[in-house]
């Protein structure tokens, strides 16, 4: 048997060994995707961000169109997701039925057990026809002529693009960040409730003035979850997202690609030389992204909490 200070001594370096195998982790992923990139950075440069050029044939790449991809799916998923999942972890906590909050909670959870690729062959063949017949052509009908809100509805009614995409993203994440908000709502001290109930607030200040200022670091690590998952989704967006290489119009309706699709699709057959480059490119650019936003709400975080801190 270890003594106390063995046992404390070697956890200690477990666990020390474990945070630099994760950063070395890091680093030598990092690494290798410059490594791979280098060809068409060299070739290309910062012009490759902006760029919407993809042909194989002539050999030439640009990324802008996958890039927005990326970000618009995204940003419609988390645009969609936050207020579905913030309602859902609200009523679970203030006003379902107790009967009614386990089998509820766990019918949300196990949406989060479905296979990506079941949401894109659902989003495919069953929601891309109804959003096209029932949203994508009553919209143009109403909007033909409207400057700027025709041309943001513009499109074949086929069902497949942007929204699409961003609407199954939004299905997809809903279970992750709608779980860790009733987490966190769930933490909230009861006395701290029932004291502002006591003093008169309704459920939404009660929420709102009292639970929100309390759980707002779970939440935001909720909603980054979400986001970080809709970012690297891969299948469900192939199957939804259209995979057209060219960007004609800023309709949300219009087919285009992601940075994750496009590797689904072109990476296994893409030969040495600056076509493999450009995709490795792409998988640095989506690593770049991720970094950013993480970083971005860990300042975020940290500028709440010395806020909260002058406050009291």
């Amino acid at each position: 048997m270890l003594s106390g200070r063995m046992a404390d001594r070697l956890f200690g370096g477990l666990a020390r060994s474990a945070a630099i195998l994760t950063l070395a982790l890091l680093v030598a992923i990092m690494g290798s995707l410059v490594i791979g990139a280098w060809p068409a950075i060299s070739e290309y440069g910062l012009g490759f961000l902006t760029s919407s050029v993809w042909d194989p044939v002539q050999d030439q790449y640009g990324g802008l169109v996958m890039i927005y991809g990326t970000l618009a799916t995204s940003a419609i998923a988390l645009l969609i997701a936050v207020p579905v999942s913030f309602g859902i972890a609200l009523f679970l906590t203030e006003l379902s039925p107790t009967w009614l909050k386990r089998p509820l909670g766990t019918a949300i959870e196990l949406l989060a057990a479905v296979p990506s690729i079941v949401y894109g062959m659902w989003g495919l063949m069953v929601f891309g026809p109804v959003l096209a017949t029932y949203v994508q052509q009553p919209l143009q009908n109403l909007l033909t002529g409207v400057p700027y809100l025709g041309a943001f509805v513009s499109g074949p009614p086929v069902g497949i693009g942007i929204l699409s995409a961003g609407i199954i993203l939004a299905i997809m994440v809903i279970p992750f960040i709608a779980s860790v908000m009733r987490d966190v709502f769930e933490v909230t001290p009861a006395l701290l409730k029932e004291s502002a109930y006591g003093l008169g607030s309704t459920t939404w200040e009660v929420v709102w003035k009292v639970v929100l200022p309390y759980t707002k670091t779970g939440v935001l690590g909720g909603v980054m979850l979400g986001l970080g998952r809709a970012l690297g989704e891969t299948m469900a967006v192939t199957f939804v997202i259209g995979n057209m290489n060219q960007l004609n119009s800023l309709s949300v309706f219009e087919a285009a690609n992601s940075i994750t699709s496009a590797l689904a699709n072109e990476f296994a057959e893409a030969g040495e030389g600056l076509h493999q480059a450009s995709l490795i490119y792409l998988g640095l650019v989506l690593f770049f992204i991720t970094f950013v936003v993480l970083a971005l709400s860990k300042l975020l975080l940290n500028r709440l909490q010395k806020n909260e801190g002058a406050r009291s």
